[in-house]
């Protein structure tokens, strides 16, 4: 999606908006049209055909508010705008679908898995994958930087869940596939539901086959802690649950992790921001803050209404869907200053990037520890880089991201300070 900042236009017409649209974050001005509902109708109906309509929430309370309260608003009937209309197959199965406390108690064990503390001792394994990533960038020359970054996600997950590497590549192109089914890269002759179908089918089967390679508790990594916890009722989750939540836990670690750097870097890369922010190292963390709030990889999520509700004004009836821009509540102006310039002083530790409540990002520790170690490698091996050309969007409404971002890159020459 493009990361625009709205100009002075004709008025946006919402009743002709088709948020739905994946060329219309890949190719329009997303950002324009949350800025006119935040402004006019911060909670917004689209009717998208005869049978089917939507509520939007758009400020930065509302979408907190359905994000947050699942008494009110269930994540068990769909979480995507691809599913309207459509029985949510991981419903109940997979965490983002599942409400507490059966979510609670899936969770559990995976964020024991995945907490900063036991995280901590794989941080030098993703140094080492970060600056192997890295080394390969030439100087003064162009390169494609999401090429370059769009490896680290699995480069960390894969081996967290016990991946086999050779299929990291694969995995990763398929994962760009089931986010992006719509975008004219990953498309097939067939049409963007035939690839997103397809996508799952090859996803769904790697992970197939990596439980099938497993023999009693194994060795304690992601897929493991998924074979050996227990459900609500004493249960242990079946193999068609197991994979639906591999398949939850690598997409939510591809979404997040490359598009924070390539939406950061499209904005570093101008005006010297990239100098100061290397001449600033006790900025290293409010940086990275910034660069999740500008990013909001994940451009909404969907719940439903368990009862009438009012929100914003507007009731808000027992069924109806509520699509939560999260990349439309860190523009709102009223929590963020100027929220359409990337200001590495902001600091904004209440972005809503990794969501909010109960379904705030399982792997977000992961997501943060990537993230510290690639800027830092960044900016301890680069001293500038320079845009040389335009980057190209993911065609997609439901991740903000590039999939193209050429640059030039100068390395330096000597060390840099650190905090």
């Amino acid at each position: 999606m493009k990361l625009t900042r709205p100009a002075e236009q004709e008025p946006v017409d919402l009743e002709k908006v088709d948020l739905v649209d994946p060329a219309v974050h890949g190719e329009g001005d997303p950002h324009a049209i949350w800025h006119a509902m935040r402004e006019r109708e911060p909670v917004h109906w689209q009717q998208v055909d005869e049978r089917l309509g939507y509520w939007s929430a758009t400020t930065y309370d509302d979408v907190a508010r359905v994000l947050k309260d699942h008494r009110v608003f269930t994540s068990e009937h769909g979480t995507l705008l691809n599913l309207l209309g459509k029985k949510d197959p991981a419903s109940r199965k997979q965490l983002p679908a599942t409400d507490p406390p059966r979510h609670t108690k899936m969770r559990s064990p995976v964020q024991r898995a995945l907490n900063s503390k036991v995280l901590e001792r794989h941080r030098p394994q993703i140094h080492d994958e970060v600056k192997r990533l890295l080394d390969g960038v030439p100087d003064g020359e162009a390169f494609d930087f999401a090429e370059v970054v769009g490896a680290l996600p699995m480069a960390v997950t894969g081996t967290l869940m016990g991946l086999d590497r050779d299929d990291w590549p694969q995995l990763t192109y398929l994962t760009s596939q089931a986010i992006a089914p719509d975008d004219p890269e990953f498309i097939m002759p067939e049409g963007g539901e035939a690839t997103l179908q397809r996508a799952h089918r090859e996803l769904f089967a790697a992970f197939e086959q990596s439980m099938s390679r497993r023999k009693g508790e194994g060795d304690g990594d992601l897929i493991d802690v998924l074979r050996t916890m227990e459900m609500d009722d004493g249960r242990k989750l079946r193999p068609s649950e197991i994979v639906s939540n591999c398949y939850s836990l690598l997409l939510g670690a591809n979404v997040t992790t490359p598009h924070v750097p390539n939406a950061a870097m499209g904005e570093l890369a101008k005006d010297d921001k990239y100098a100061d922010w290397a001449a600033h190292p006790e900025l290293f963390d409010s940086g990275i803050n910034e660069a999740l709030r500008w990013s909001s990889p994940a451009s909404h999520f969907l719940r439903y209404a368990k009862t009438d509700v009012e929100l914003s004004g507007v009731t808000i009836r027992q069924g109806e869907p509520v699509a939560a821009w999260i990349g439309s509540a860190n523009r709102d102006s009223s929590v963020f200053p100027d929220p359409y310039e990337f200001d590495i002083r902001r600091d904004p530790r209440n972005h809503l990037a990794f969501g909010v409540g109960p379904h705030y990002c399982v792997g977000h520790a992961v997501a943060r520890i990537a993230l510290h170690e690639l800027f830092q490698e960044l900016l301890d091996q680069f001293s500038g880089f320079e845009p040389t050309g335009e980057p190209q969007h993911l065609h997609s409404n439901f991740i903000a991201g590039m999939k193209h971002l050429p640059l030039v890159a100068t390395r330096r020459t000597e060390g840099r300070a650190r905090v």
